[in-house]
């Protein structure tokens, strides 16, 4: 794009007034700049403390692989068991989240006999989004790869155990425990709609030898935990992003009417030299005259992210010199067309969407600026026509003047 640099208006009025009385040109130095060298075009996504929380409920088997399990004993060594869990957490970007996991279950083993106690542990993981990271993000993909990995705390009591060799400091058999596990595992998540995911989860836990009060063996003892259940998202999964790209044609736009402006105004002090420097000069007789003021034309659109008919704070600005034209212009009214991107969604979703666009502008006139609703008609033209080139740029409400 081009970008302009105009002299500064002191030296074109010392310039003009030196050499000539006669209207002089602007002089105007041009540069040829490109999109990659003004600002990096990578899009940035974010969020704010409301959103992306999840409620996880879920139940499962459960099975300790542990010291005796191996010893020469007959039939099954590893006992299933039932396993409950609940969490919550929140994605605080489109690749990681954290999750406080709670779990209860029964704990069976063979050593001299069968062997059991209960416990409860509690996690903390970190959670990893592979396919938002590597094939982009995307918050309405069908089916998610998670790994996670985290640390805990777990306390297991009701201990029924004959091969129990842990004591007290009173010499007596311990019958519960106390352990810090560190876990890792791999989450498959299915989405069912926008609040609601189906989720397979598997969950290794490493123990010290005294998990189950029983050392010896092996130096650590593994529980295997696989449940089954629903992640419930509160108010969906949804991430703002910005690409600073997108604005530059509106940016281009303020910064030719910028200099615009600092042109009139350098021509117009070469102007005032020249006549200063004619001075003195015969007094004239002052006329007062009426100032006509014209209003400011009319913005033309109003910018929506992808899939939203939320009006920004950016572009509200927007709605507001709308309000300000229309209270100035009585005679006008306004047709609002909302209008929707074609690459994403089908025809139908974007009809309704470029409605819902539009109508949160006139909301925003009647409601908020005070506008009248008579003044005003709403289109939705979906995505069936494009008044940019740039899809992205067709998530856009414009406006048309219609004077009777």
């Amino acid at each position: 794009m081009k970008k302009h640099f105009i002299l500064p208006v002191a030296a074109v009025g010392a310039f003009f007034a030196a050499n000539s009385a006669n209207a002089q040109e602007t002089v105007v130095v041009e540069e040829d700049v490109t999109v990659s060298e003004v600002v990096p075009c990578k899009t940035h996504y974010y969020t704010d403390k409301h959103d992306n929380w999840f409620l996880q409920l879920g139940a499962g088997v459960n099975s300790p692989f542990m010291e005796n399990n191996m010893d020469g004993l007959s039939g099954p060594h590893h006992q299933l068991t039932a396993a409950y869990n609940i969490g919550f957490g929140r994605w605080f970007s489109p690749y990681l989240a954290w999750r406080l996991d709670l779990q209860y279950s029964q704990m069976k083993w063979k050593n001299d006999g069968l062997d059991k106690a209960r416990y409860a542990n509690a996690n903390f993981d970190i959670m990893w989004d592979m396919f938002n990271t590597f094939h982009g993000v995307n918050p309405n993909r069908v089916f998610s790869l998670v790994p996670f990995a985290g640390l805990g705390g777990t306390f297991a009591w009701d201990f029924d155990a004959t091969g129990s060799n842990n004591y007290n400091n009173h010499g007596e058999i311990k019958h519960n425990s106390w352990t810090l596990p560190v876990s890792a595992g791999l989450q498959l998540r299915f989405r069912l709609c926008r609040y609601a995911d189906f989720f397979l989860e598997g969950r290794a836990q490493f123990y010290g030898d005294n998990f189950n009060l029983c050392t010896g063996g092996r130096p650590i003892d593994i529980n295997i935990t696989a449940l089954a259940g629903l992640n419930i998202n509160f108010g969906g999964r949804n991430y703002k992003s910005y690409n600073a790209c997108n604005d530059l044609a509106y940016i281009s736009r303020l910064n030719q009417q910028v200099n615009d402006l600092r042109g009139e105004l350098a021509t117009t002090a070469a102007a005032l030299a020249v006549a200063e420097s004619q001075l003195p000069c015969p007094e004239v007789e002052t006329v007062t005259q009426t100032t006509v003021v014209e209003t400011a034309p009319m913005l033309s659109s109003v910018r929506f992210k992808i899939n939203s008919d939320v009006i920004s704070s950016e572009e509200m600005v927007n709605v507001f010199n709308v309000a300000e034209y229309m209270k100035a212009n009585p005679a006008v009214n306004v047709l609002i067309q909302g209008y929707a991107d074609k690459d994403t969604g089908t025809a139908t979703y974007n009809k309704d969407l470029s409605l819902r666009r539009a109508q949160a502008v006139y909301n925003a006139l009647t409601k908020t600026y005070g506008v009248d609703a008579n003044r005003l008609a709403v289109e939705g033209e979906g995505s069936s026509v494009q008044p940019y080139s740039t899809n992205n740029w067709n998530r856009i409400v414009i406006f048309s003047p219609v004077v009777d």
